[in-house]
């Protein structure tokens, strides 16, 4: 490797995790991560043995399909959210209703764990709202308002750097 390589890895680190942070900025993230995490345990615990020394504890109940069925759809509807945003309502409704229905059908809803992953995704879901865009103008001192140091925000300068008049910078002297 020479002096004149650039070293490509950590922009390109940089940049795939700024395009992660914009997309996942853009959809209600946190609301499809908890309920496809929701409905993991749902649909896994039906089918699930479990090992403690020589005794083999199995979970398995009449309604062993329903919960499979559920915790799919618990996941399909967290991935839903991720993908068709603009649904996150109907999603979001469907996953609190399908986590109030694996409370009787699944186990105590995955014994709490999906039920409450799924129940704080829904309701995240419901309530999230795309951002809107800043105005163009936005941070800008309005005129008539004492900006910094007790100056009116309109002297000096105006909203694109100092005035064309202006040769100290904005700044009055003396």
């Amino acid at each position: 490797m020479s002096a004149e390589t650039p070293v490509q890895s950590a922009g390109n680190l940089t940049r795939l995790r700024l395009r992660f942070r914009d997309w996942r900025g853009s959809r209600p993230f946190w609301a499809g991560l908890f309920t496809l995490l929701g409905g993991a345990p749902i649909a896994y615990f039906p089918y699930a043995t479990l090992q403690l020394g020589t005794m083999s504890i199995t979970m398995s109940t009449t309604a062993g399909a329903g919960s499979l069925i559920i915790g799919v759809l618990l996941i399909t509807l967290g991935l839903t959210m991720w993908f068709q945003a603009a649904t996150r309502i109907f999603a979001g409704v469907a996953a609190i209703v399908l986590a109030l229905v694996s409370l009787v059908i699944s186990n105590i809803g995955g014994f709490l764990i999906g039920f409450l992953l799924a129940l704080v995704g829904g309701a995240l879901a419901v309530s999230w709202a795309p951002g809107k865009a800043e105005p163009a103008g936005h941070g800008q001192q309005p005129a008539g308002v004492p900006g910094p140091g007790g100056t009116d925000a309109s002297e000096g300068s105006g909203p694109n750097g100092p005035r064309a008049g202006d040769r100290d910078g904005g700044h009055r002297v003396g």
